[in-house]
């Protein structure tokens, strides 16, 4: 069965992006057609790199980057979870994508996204890291506005509407993790 990451992409004090991520979890724990788990950047504890080799040669010395390889290797695809910092994502998930080369490759991606314009600059970069790396986008997104979703900016209460979305982006994100299994193996 096809394995899917919800990755939560921020890791500060006071964060939203967890509940976000749990209310994605929830509702793609209803579907039938993958497994999902939430991965947590925070049990990770990912130093600003350091690594002494580039990722592409794929030479881990740290064991925080080898444990993180391992989870990522692990999936078939993700959905990142990601707030918009200046117009762009949390530098906690552009690291931790840039700790590892091949174990995202030939994955698929899919983005929940929040912010005042709905986070979509953030996806927007995440989306040309990922081609870098090989990872298949697909084209639904789920993007939450501060202003309608969550209360006083901070308590989630995504609209109804949001769950359509979702699962249609869910849909794509298994459906595309499974046609690249062929490349993977």
């Amino acid at each position: 069965m096809t394995k899917v990451a919800i990755v939560i992409g921020s890791t500060g004090p006071g964060r939203v992006g967890e509940a976000v991520a749990r209310w994605v979890h929830e509702l793609a724990a209803k579907r039938g057609d993958a497994e999902f788990e939430l991965v947590d950047l925070k049990d990770y504890d990912l130093p600003h790199l350091d690594e002494m080799m580039p990722a592409a040669m794929g030479q881990y010395s740290q064991p925080h980057t080898r444990a993180w390889a391992e989870k990522v290797a692990g999936f078939d695809a993700f959905v990142f979870v990601t707030p918009e910092y200046n117009h762009s994502t949390t530098g906690a998930l552009k690291n931790a994508i840039d700790f590892l080369h091949a174990e995202w490759h030939n994955k698929a991606a899919g983005f929940v996204s929040y912010g005042s314009n709905g986070g979509v600059r953030a996806v927007e970069h995440l989306r040309l890291v990922l081609g870098e790396l090989q990872v298949a986008d697909v084209q639904a997104q789920v993007a939450l506005s501060v202003f309608t979703d969550f209360e006083h900016f901070t308590a989630f209460k995504p609209g109804e509407h949001h769950e359509a979305t979702l699962n249609t982006m869910l849909a794509q994100v298994v459906a595309w993790g499974e046609a690249l299994a062929p490349l993977r193996t």
